[in-house]
């Protein structure tokens, strides 16, 4: 099969798309038929060697939409299924920027039956990792949320999935992204003296961020164990986004019954996978890039 890789670091020039070993799903594992997979921020951090893995070839891509292709045994999954699933690693040998990929049958969960695969290949790692951020701040129905990039794709997922749980949301966005916001139950934060019980900060203000939560609140950060020092009796915390199929067959619900807005800002192919990170890299985009074997 065909793989996006990287085995040396550095701009988008260094992506290559190589032959690799077709693989082969173990006990409690399924392999995927990739229809599409997006494009995250996460992948330029592998390519660039922010997570380490020198002298190693690594594979990039952690979202999948696509059909399984054969099961290990213990499998819950059949040949045919139409799924989505969160491939988790920073160092792997092969991602989901490929024809093919397996993962653990506890990672899976159905497609939407509402959208096409490139949307559908958008929801696993940034929807998780809304959703998982929310629960660590644990807020309250009628509790105050600041969303940093309200309107990227981590944080308008979380504006949403928090909306739904009766949290008052503001998101901090440029202007010409209040109407978007507001399409997803939250409100514009345009400045001033006002603080939240929490905020989740989707865009890594870091410590201007911390300082828009009141005293006692809780701040969730979106990069593991880089959250800002506790000051003023304010909790911090940052999420790990980890697979989970059932967290995920949740969010594949809220798609379906249309309270959760999938966002695709392009489409290249697995052979330009190169082409895509260079467009990640330029920046402005609303939504996610989708390679598309």
């Amino acid at each position: 099969m065909r793989a996006a890789v990287v085995r040396t670091f550095g701009g988008p020039e260094v992506v290559e798309v190589v032959d690799a070993e077709l693989p082969e799903p173990a006990a409690r594992q399924v392999r995927i038929k990739v229809a599409a997979a997006a494009l995250n921020p996460v992948d330029a951090g592998v390519r660039s060697g922010v997570f380490g893995g020198a002298g190693k070839s690594i594979g990039l891509g952690w979202d999948v939409a696509g059909t399984v292709d054969a099961v290990g045994v213990a499998s819950a999954w059949s040949v045919g299924d139409e799924v989505v699933a969160l491939d988790y690693g920073m160092v792997k040998p092969l991602g989901t920027h490929a024809e093919y990929v397996v993962v653990d049958t506890d990672a899976v969960a159905l497609a939407p039956a509402s959208v096409d695969a490139v949307h559908a290949a958008t929801l696993p790692l940034n929807a998780l990792t809304a959703v998982q951020a929310l629960d660590l701040l644990a807020l309250s129905p009628g509790q105050s949320l600041l969303v940093t990039g309200g309107a990227g794709a981590v944080g308008g997922y979380a504006v949403q999935l928090a909306a739904r749980r009766g949290v008052k949301v503001s998101a901090l966005v440029r202007e010409q992204d209040e109407a978007f916001v507001r399409s997803l139950g939250g409100a514009r934060f345009a400045g001033g003296a006002e603080t939240f019980d929490a905020v989740l900060d989707a865009a890594v203000l870091g410590p201007q961020a911390l300082a828009l939560v009141r005293d006692g609140g809780v701040y969730a950060g979106v990069i593991p164990q880089a959250q800002p020092a506790s000051e003023r009796g304010v909790r911090t915390e940052a999420v790990e986004v980890s697979a989970d199929g059932a967290r995920l067959a949740e969010l594949v619900r809220a798609v379906d019954a249309g309270e959760l807005t999938l966002r695709v800002a392009g489409t290249f192919s697995l052979a330009d996978a190169a082409a895509a990170h260079a467009r990640l890299a330029e920046g402005g985009l609303r939504g996610r890039l989708v390679l598309v074997p």
